[in-house]
């Protein structure tokens, strides 16, 4: 049985260049979704959020090989982050960091698919950001994306690079979220090794 993987079958949008900003065209795609807020360094709502994420992901994916004899690896922890005051990324208030957590699901994987795996998921565990998860199509169309080889601490100055200088130089402003997409585990990788994907939504002035 082949086993898509989807970080390899869409390396326009997953496997960027380190070294230059990319503009790409992101289609619609299906998420898991859970919204939150706070420090994801600290932040029960966090840990919880990712815990359900994963809890319905994985049976998902065992249900797609046994059900439909599709396999697939799946995809990467995603990040919608924003604030009500902008400056709070600028001035690292975490507290006042709002998030959308999520992880893409395969457009073969049918609603009630999605439905059963939350069931079977609430019927095995305690995880009380289950009530929050959903399922929704999310289109960001035009985008600028990069590759950030390091910690997250060490994402400003790519940021300010993409910000200031980039979006200007070729006429596009924001239109849309600051998204990031987690191709390692910082649970058993070195920061210095981390791979993340930084993308934002833009539009023409």
């Amino acid at each position: 049985m082949q086993k898509t993987d989807f970080k390899k079958e869409m390396k326009a949008f997953y496997q960027p260049s380190a070294k230059e900003f990319a503009i790409v065209d992101v289609p619609a795609m299906r998420f898991l979704m859970v919204d939150g807020k706070g420090d994801p360094r600290s932040a029960q709502s966090y840990e919880e959020a990712i815990a359900a994420l994963y809890s319905v992901s994985y049976p998902l994916k065992f249900a797609s090989k046994k059900q439909l004899a599709r396999d697939y690896v799946v995809p990467p922890l995603e990040g919608l982050w924003w604030a009500d005051d902008m400056m709070a990324f600028v001035e690292d208030r975490r507290d006042d960091w709002k998030w959308t957590m999520m992880i893409m699901v395969p457009d073969w994987i049918a609603p009630s698919m999605i439905d059963e795996a939350v069931e079977a998921a609430k019927a095995k565990k305690d995880l009380p950001a289950l009530t929050l998860l959903r399922h929704e199509m999310f289109e960001e169309g035009r985008c600028v994306q990069i590759l950030h080889i390091g910690p997250y601490s060490e994402e400003g100055p790519v940021l300010a690079r993409l910000h200031d200088e980039f979006m200007p130089a070729n006429g596009l402003t924001y239109n849309g979220r600051h998204h990031e997409i987690y191709l390692g585990d910082p649970r058993k990788t070195a920061p210095e090794k981390l791979k993340t994907v930084l993308r934002q939504p833009v539009r023409a002035v």
